[in-house]
């Protein structure tokens, strides 16, 4: 899009590019969202940024009745495969806070100069910048959905200090911490948690989302101990362990999607209301970006759907399931072993070789095994050879992952199939377009062969 292009869809409040990019207004001080319901600024006034850490960046507040920080992220970071794309997907992973500047580096195989120089061509914002965004707004959540102390919610948020907590929400929400604390909406957007329940969240996504054929994948996939699925369609709710860089959560998402309200743009999308429970309050961000890939929540429908419709083939079923999402995982190595040993397989492998919850809930009772933990039960079969090649980082499948180096790894692997390779570039690497083998995908489904895929496979359509 142009910048003429853009003004037009924020004059539209056009909810359809809500986190594809961010506007900001040179009188007021303020960036906000295309959708943003406030009077329309003038277009010599407005400029466009890539990314809110570009806004921020630059001098802009966060809009308080848009905020811009809440929004779907951008599709184009998920589909893309170059540097920038695995970089954003690794800083909203949370790695630069635990590993710095230098960690994204190593993982990308780049000088730490590159990399800077990289994002900021083309996001308008380096690491850092991009990460100290992610903190505030972590810092935001946390002050608005939980009662702990504003000196815990710094830490917890990743920030070095409380000074520095402290100067990073006055710059980007033009308040205190207090302040911040005091605009939590009642029982609107942002809900106090009650003592021992987690955190509520709403996990927006863009345009239609078809919440029932995700849960019934997800229940039909759903590993004992580890992942359920409860309640009559239409009003279920998934719950799993999740193993995070600090500790361990319990997460819990309702399928009926929120809907927006009135005056929010045209097509502004909804959300999953979720809840979570952390053992470490640091690994909020980490948890919401890998239920974010489980839920594929950050994908594009509109382009998914105008793309695949213009297929004879294809066209009833887009039509019929308009915003079809393609799930992921929240670790690698779920798909990984379901694809090779089923549901069955994964369900022995965790009574065996997962870490028992120290206070279970419900049936939920383990979290799902590591790598190391899996590669002696089977050394001579593919899933040990795929579990010793996780657990010494021969192969990788992490969000930063080069896909095609990835798939060569794996295709090296004894026993490696072609259709369980297919498997963990569409869920462990999020690669939109992957062609079950033996499946005849015209180039005219691509970049979204893997949406197409999905559309036959919940269809009932014959697939490999």
């Amino acid at each position: 899009m142009d910048e003429d292009s853009r003004y037009e869809a924020v004059r539209s409040r056009d909810g359809r590019f809500d986190g594809v990019f961010f506007f900001a207004v040179e009188t007021t001080g303020i960036y906000c969202r295309p959708s943003c319901p406030a009077v329309t600024p003038k277009r010599h006034n407005v400029r466009f940024f890539a990314t809110a850490a570009a806004a921020q960046r630059s001098g802009f507040r966060a809009c308080r009745r848009c905020r811009p920080d809440a929004v779907p992220g951008s599709a184009e970071w998920n589909v893309r495969a170059d540097a920038v794309g695995r970089a954003m997907r690794l800083i909203a992973d949370g790695v630069v806070d635990r590993e710095g500047v230098a960690g994204l580096a190593a993982r990308l195989g780049y000088s730490t100069r590159q990399v800077q120089r990289q994002l900021t061509a083309e996001v308008g914002a380096g690491p850092v910048a991009l990460a100290r965004a992610q903190r505030a707004h972590t810092a935001r959540v946390l002050l608005q959905t939980t009662g702990l102390p504003v000196t815990e919610v710094a830490f917890a948020s990743g920030f070095a200090s409380v000074r520095q907590f402290n100067d990073t929400i006055r710059e980007v929400y033009d308040a205190t911490p207090t302040g911040v604390r005091a605009t939590a909406p009642r029982g609107g957007h942002a809900r106090r948690a009650a003592p021992g329940t987690g955190i509520p969240l709403r996990l927006a996504h863009r345009g239609p989302y078809q919440a029932g054929p995700v849960f019934d994948q997800l229940a039909r996939e759903a590993v004992p101990g580890v992942e359920e699925v409860s309640g009559e369609p239409g009003a279920r709710t998934y719950r799993r362990t999740l193993r995070l860089p600090h500790g361990t959560a319990l997460v819990a998402v309702a399928e009926r999607t929120g809907a927006p309200r009135a005056g929010g743009g045209t097509h502004p999308g909804g959300w999953l209301d979720a809840r979570l429970e952390l053992t470490d309050p640091r690994d909020l961000a980490t948890a919401v970006q890998r239920l974010r890939r489980l839920f594929d929540l950050d994908a594009d429908p509109y382009a998914v759907d105008e793309r695949l419709a213009a297929d004879p083939r294809l066209a009833p079923l887009v039509a019929a399931r308009p915003g079809l999402r393609s799930p992921g995982a929240v670790d690698p190595l779920e798909p990984a072993v379901r694809a090779l040993v089923g549901v069955a397989g994964a369900a022995d492998l965790v009574r065996h070789h997962g870490k028992a919850l120290d206070a279970p809930s419900g049936s939920l009772t383990h979290l799902f095994p590591e790598a190391a933990a899996l590669a002696g039960p089977e050394p001579g079969g593919p899933l040990g050879a795929l579990a010793t090649a996780l657990a010494d980082g021969t192969v990788r499948l992490d969000p930063g992952a080069d896909r095609d180096e990835t798939e060569r790894a794996l295709r090296a692997l004894p026993g490696m199939t072609a259709a369980a390779v297919a498997t963990l570039r569409v869920r462990a690497l999020g690669d939109p377009d992957v062609a079950p083998p033996g499946l005849d995908a015209p180039d005219a489904w691509r970049p979204w062969r893997s949406y197409a895929a999905q559309h036959l496979y919940t269809a009932g359509e014959p697939t490999p």
